[in-house]
């Protein structure tokens, strides 16, 4: 154990030290919130698929891999499918419109107090992401160092903090770039591997497991639909998600560099899933699902390799929990903050000052990073909180957000009366029906899709002058900072 020890700590010591590092580079506001826009391909690769790539689907993957076989995968599956959507259809356009957070899209798109609203519903999603990450620590603390579960809480989710704060998105990217390579290595190229060879492989693996193990539907066809619902749809919208995009140099780099990390979603949710049935083909009989992945770490895997393999599992967590983080506080920092000292009669500073910028936005990430550990020190179930975030995500913004998009008729009436109704329907579903019921993000997104239709429709149209302006920033015109718009029809090498 004292080699896995040393592999650990070296590894959050380096965690750390990258982070300090990446502190240099964060001297304004658009280094540290969106990385200067000046990532490439290979970075932006690296760390989009890191921030999805959390916690639960890593240890929730295996879970469900152990409970249902092959078709456990459909989580972290539906959350592949959603990025390359995200990548092939919105990305670019996204990119172009050089903001900061998803809320400020809507009040370009439909030019009025859009933003606040959109702004609480999506910092409810982008905290309770935190604290999914966040209650995860606990697995792997408790695996390797023995420790209660409130200090695993405390000891990694201070160090997410520490190094969110110091260099914000720069010390993120940097440090979710390490924490990609190393989570390639322990889970696809070290415990996938190992962990069949010792169910026996494949062939053995099919003989001792129960029958529809192999197949890809036998989790059932509604629960499908609801995570492609959910997770698919929750990742076009998510602002730990677009603040990502915001990050990419072109639009060309949102949109290839995005989908070669939706591919790599897909691997990652079939590796999950056959970790969890060869755990279940060795350990037939754990008294909980959740426990199968520290299962089959603790017990099949050498001295060394437990360490580094461990160190994955905690680089999954701490990649999509710094998203998340630093989504929060800038969406509460930039979106409710600004709103409500402006509604209070608190007129906005007419030249922002970088310096400021970046100590408001420090100070909100470790305000939030303290809520998060204590909320994480109170909640134990990953998949319920992180369905929680969804459901509201989903329910109160996908239709506003795509509308926006897509259809020119729609406006600020319908996008604020869809927020209000699928939201509500959602929370009030969530309390009748029980957090894990398919009826919220059902209801909740029929509710909004009605709610912005009729609202739109009943009301004037969106002035012509925003749309118009609207229409110049997706073009990647008038934006701060804009570049010019590369041609479509060059692909890079």
């Amino acid at each position: 154990m004292a080699v896995d020890y040393l592999v650990m700590t070296g590894y959050l010591l380096g965690i750390v030290g990258v982070g300090w590092w990446g502190k240099r580079r964060a001297a304004s506001k658009s280094d540290f919130l969106v990385a200067g826009r000046r990532l490439g391909p290979l970075m932006y690769t690296g760390t989009m698929a890191a921030v999805v790539l959390g916690g639960a689907s890593t240890i929730g993957g295996v879970r469900l891999g152990y409970t249902y076989g092959l078709s456990g995968a459909w989580m972290v599956f539906a959350i592949g499918l959603g990025l390359l959507a995200l990548s092939v259809l919105f990305s670019a356009r996204i990119a172009r419109l050089r903001v900061y957070t998803v809320a400020e899209m809507l009040s370009l798109r439909y030019g009025g107090a859009a933003s606040l609203i959109s702004g609480v519903v999506m910092w409810v999603y982008t905290l309770m992401l935190a604290v999914t990450s966040t209650i995860a620590y606990a697995t792997v603390f408790d695996v390797l160092f023995d420790v209660p579960r409130w200090a695993a809480v405390v000891i990694g989710g201070s160090i997410v903090v520490g190094y969110s704060a110091l260099g914000g998105m720069w010390s993120i990217t940097l440090t979710d770039m390490v924490q990609f390579v190393v989570k390639s290595v322990g889970v696809l190229v070290l415990l996938l591997p190992i962990a069949v060879v010792r169910a026996g492989g494949f062939a053995e693996m099919k003989e001792k497991l129960p029958t529809g193990y192999f197949s890809f539907t036998s989790i059932g066809g509604e629960t499908i639909f609801t995570f492609v619902l959910i997770y698919t749809f929750g990742m076009l919208i998510g602002q730990d998600i677009w603040q990502r995009v915001f990050t990419a140099r072109t639009d060309r780099v949102a949109s290839w560099g995005g989908t070669a990390a939706g591919v790599y979603c897909l691997v990652y949710a079939l590796a999950g899933a056959v970790i969890g049935m060869a755990t279940k083909a060795l350990y037939p009989t754990l008294p909980s699902a959740d426990g199968a992945f520290a299962t089959i770490v603790k017990n099949v895997l050498p001295t060394g390799v437990k360490g580094l393999v461990l160190a994955a599992a905690l680089s999954a967590m701490m990649s999509t929990a710094s998203g998340a983080l630093i989504a929060s506080a800038t969406v509460a920092n930039n979106d409710i903050w600004a709103r409500l000292r402006t509604l209070g009669g608190r007129p906005a500073p007419a030249v922002a000052d970088d310096h400021d910028e970046v100590r408001s936005n420090r100070l909100a990430i470790v305000a939030l990073g303290a809520v998060s550990i204590v909320v994480a020190c109170l909640l134990d179930d990953v998949i319920s909180a992180l369905t929680v975030a969804y459901n509201l995500l989903v329910g109160g913004l996908l239709v506003p957000i795509l509308g926006g998009l897509l259809w020119r008729r729609g406006n600020l009436q319908g996008a604020l009366a869809s927020m209000v109704a699928g939201g509500l329907t959602v929370i009030v579903l969530m309390v009748t029906k029980g957090v894990l019921a398919n009826e919220p993000v059902y209801y909740g997104l029929a509710v909004s899709l009605v709610a912005y239709l009729a609202a739109s429709l009943a009301t004037r149209p969106t002035d012509a002058a925003v749309l118009e302006q609207w229409r110049h920033r997706l073009a990647g015109q008038d934006a701060p900072g804009a570049r010019p718009a590369e041609p479509a029809t060059v692909v890079a090498a």
